[in-house]
């Protein structure tokens, strides 16, 4: 059964905001998305009324769960100051709007926990890892993926979550593009290929669709793909990033314990700055650096094995010196591992006994005899 926007109107306008005003004549609303069942929006409000709000949000979420086809929702309470708005005053009695409290009444108690405190395990889940880079075009999905094949080849459960919310990456080099379905108690249930559960935000959204999401929304969906999937039993979910140091990640840090993080970088040194920020980001926030990768460490001819640099080379093994984490290994910029990513057909799993592969693996293991202690043994 198709969703329409209408139907997702006609029921937020039985919801009312803080002031008793139809949720749809608040002039709140972003543009809704609906499609295939699948409904995303925002509520973007003013920051000194962000918490009298968030019970709107929950009944808003509600409504629209409840309409018939509905399997998602996305729905994010967003908010700022307005731009020359003075800080709030000193506490005084109030006669402001009824059912919106003045700020100064939201504030947190003295000795508040840290963000760090909502932390919470996945239900069998042992281990969840961040594969990450300081920025874009460094190869950190493929690099995610043959990863990901690498720790099942050593025995492991693997799950493979694309948290690349603004260019998912995932649906095309596993070549799945079905739409996951939910099971008795409303949870995705992931895909499944090369012997991975596969979750990935490009499986409910068209390829071409353009993700234009405020921070919130990203919080809101890196935290649904966490929590509202049915994982299953695994020994390590892998997390593909999304490249930088933004919400998405902070997200992650502050929902599950990460076990560790992977850092993939190319030789140059542009690519190195980034990584160095990206490092210095898990270890603000108590994440153990599992170690530094070089993608496209090297290019080796085809026809007659002359190895270039060039992007460098060695770059990133010194920096993993320098900042005293480990040094994962090489990995070549090679037509076969662009080929078969492109085809949807990685190769660890197309070309099991390659030298490629064998890199991977080889990484793998560094990574899993890290996470001895924490998941079972293979």
């Amino acid at each position: 059964m198709s969703v329409t926007q209408q139907q997702v109107l006609d029921s937020l306008a039985r919801i009312k905001s803080p002031r008793g005003v139809a949720l749809t004549n608040a002039n709140v609303l972003s543009a809704i998305s609906a499609a295939d069942g699948k409904v995303f929006f925002s509520i973007n409000v003013d920051a000194a009324e962000a918490r009298a709000w968030e019970s709107v949000r929950a009944e808003a979420e509600a409504a629209v769960r409840a309409i018939p086809g509905v399997t998602t929702v996305m729905l994010a309470l967003t908010a700022e100051r307005k731009p020359g708005a003075a800080p709030p005053p000193p506490p005084t009695p109030s006669r402001g709007t009824p059912g919106v409290q003045p700020v100064h009444a939201h504030k947190p108690p003295q000795g508040g926990q840290s963000p760090m405190a909502r932390q919470s395990e996945i239900p069998g889940v042992a281990a969840v890892i961040a594969v990450a880079s300081g920025k874009g075009g460094v190869g950190k999905s493929t690099t995610a993926l043959n990863l990901s094949l690498g720790l099942r080849d050593l025995g492991l459960k693997v799950g493979l979550l694309d948290a690349d919310i603004y260019g998912p990456s995932v649906p095309r080099l596993t070549g799945l593009h079905e739409k996951p379905e939910l099971d008795g108690e409303r949870k995705m249930i992931p895909l499944r290929r090369f012997g991975l559960a596969i979750m990935s935000i490009g499986f409910l959204v068209e390829e071409e669709t353009a993700m234009i999401w405020r921070g919130p929304m990203v919080m809101s969906a890196v935290t649904q793909m966490l929590r509202d999937v049915a994982w299953g039993s695994l020994d390590v979910l892998v997390v593909d990033m999304p490249p930088g140091t933004g919400d998405a990640q902070l997200t992650l840090a502050q929902n599950v314990p990460l076990k560790g993080a992977v850092i993939v970088s190319t030789p140059q040194d542009l690519s190195l700055i980034d990584a160095r920020r990206g490092l210095a980001m898990f270890r603000k926030v108590n994440v153990p650096v599992l170690g530094i990768v070089e993608n496209m460490s090297y290019f080796q001819c085809p026809h007659c094995g002359t190895k270039s640099d060039i992007f460098g080379h060695g770059g990133a093994r010194h920096e993993a010196e320098k900042l005293g984490v480990p040094f994962l290994g090489e990995i070549p910029l090679h037509m076969a591992i662009r080929a078969t990513s492109d085809a949807g057909n990685p190769v660890v799993d197309s070309e099991p006994d390659g030298p490629h592969a064998a890199i991977y693996r080889a990484i793998a293991g560094q990574v899993r005899d890290q996470l001895k202690g924490v998941i079972a043994a293979a």
